[in-house]
């Protein structure tokens, strides 16, 4: 009798490095709940800002006035912008460079919409910082990405 041979044909696919893994992981945390959260304040924003209204006349919550100062369409782009920076990850996940610009273009239009719906001078220095260092460490892994 003829034994089955238990080594299957192993495809010679490209292993992903352990530090885009956890860049991956980290931005599909972080720009997951970002865009549920923006998306929904966006979907019901009305309410929200009456919630947001009762807790800052009790406790006044650094961030909430954010909310209060925004529109819901800064919270429409912000979803955009977060949802953009997910499919960037998620190509990169599968090892495509096209994520790493898909990236870079929506972490640039993270850091200046702020700018753009609440007039500011000067974007904020940590956006700038946090998106900067992911980019950088995105862009170290472009030589496992096709």
């Amino acid at each position: 009798m003829e034994e089955l041979q238990a080594n299957p044909v192993q495809k010679n696919e490209p292993q992903r490095p352990s530090l885009l893994n956890i860049l991956c992981i980290l931005t599909f945390i972080g720009s997951g709940m970002n865009f549920i959260s923006s998306l929904m304040i966006a979907l019901f924003y009305d309410q929200f800002t009456i919630i947001a209204e009762s807790i800052n006349k009790s406790f006044h919550l650094p961030g909430l006035e954010m909310i209060l100062e925004g529109r819901s369409a800064f919270f429409a782009t912000s979803a955009l912008i977060y949802m953009g920076s997910l499919v960037g990850a998620i190509l990169m996940w599968k090892l495509k460079k096209t994520g790493f610009h898909i990236y870079t273009i929506f972490q640039f239009l993270l850091i200046i919409s702020p700018m753009y719906f609440f007039h500011l001078s000067i974007p904020s220095f940590l956006d700038i910082i946090l998106s900067s260092i992911f980019v950088i460490l995105y862009g170290s892994n472009l030589k496992y990405m096709s």
